[in-house]
């Protein structure tokens, strides 16, 4: 995400369900020497207070633990107005130009219905118009939520609006139980908030192998020399 580094206040990588957090967080501490982000943060330390703030507990989650909490996290130490937030195995195309965030976050301002701001998913442009209700020139509009990435007002998303249900939510993956994207997605729905979907630029989302990938990271991050 360095293209965006002029039009954000900080870059932080969030960084959960590791076997030895010593062994990331110096691979984290080159990533910023390198500047390539300003801070990390270990969820488990704040997780018990993120559940606490939210009225939600380990148990309500169930399966969807592992696939919420770094969100959760993140929206409840989040100190800006807004958060762009980018999973792990999401990355953005050339395309992207670097004053998008700053558009994404205008639009959250000027359009009071809109919750979520995003990029088309994997250039699957059709597809985003086809689940859209209406467009204009630059975003596609509509209901739906992925945690791949998004960009909301924190203020929204830091209340306890996530033991909502809807039946459209249902088509979540069931081995994730009811997790953050799943229930945000019955917030919005319920209470008409919707997302836009920018029609001139896509992320990717790729799922890893995940030893071998972290692996694989870790050594980059030791292993790259300082500038």
């Amino acid at each position: 995400m360095e293209r965006f580094k002029q039009h954000v206040d900080k870059r932080v990588l969030f960084i959960n369900n590791v076997l030895n957090p010593s062994v990331v967080a110096r691979a984290a501490d080159r990533l910023i020497a390198n500047e390539i982000i300003d801070e990390y943060i270990f969820v488990s330390q704040h997780a018990d207070n993120a559940l606490e703030h939210f009225g939600l507990s380990r148990e309500a989650l169930g399966k969807g633990y592992n696939y919420s909490i770094a969100e959760l996290v993140s929206i409840f130490l989040c100190s800006t107005k807004y958060l762009a937030h980018f999973s792990s195995d999401t990355t953005i195309t050339e395309d992207v130009a670097p004053h998008w965030l700053s558009d994404a976050t205008s639009l959250l301002a000027e359009q009071g219905e809109v919750s979520v701001v995003n990029l088309t998913w994997d250039q699957k442009y059709s597809e985003a118009l086809k689940d859209s209700d209406y467009q204009d020139d630059n975003y596609f509009y509509g209901y739906g939520f992925s945690d791949q990435m998004y960009v909301i007002e924190v203020e929204e998303f830091n209340k306890k609006i996530y033991d909502f249900e809807h039946p459209a939510s249902e088509r979540y993956p069931k081995y994730a139980g009811a997790l953050f994207e799943k229930r945000v997605d019955s917030y919005m729905r319920v209470n008409a908030r919707i997302r836009a979907t920018y029609r001139h630029a896509s992320y990717i989302h790729k799922n890893f192998p995940k030893p071998n990938t972290i692996r694989r990271w870790i050594w980059t991050q030791l292993n790259k020399p300082q500038n």
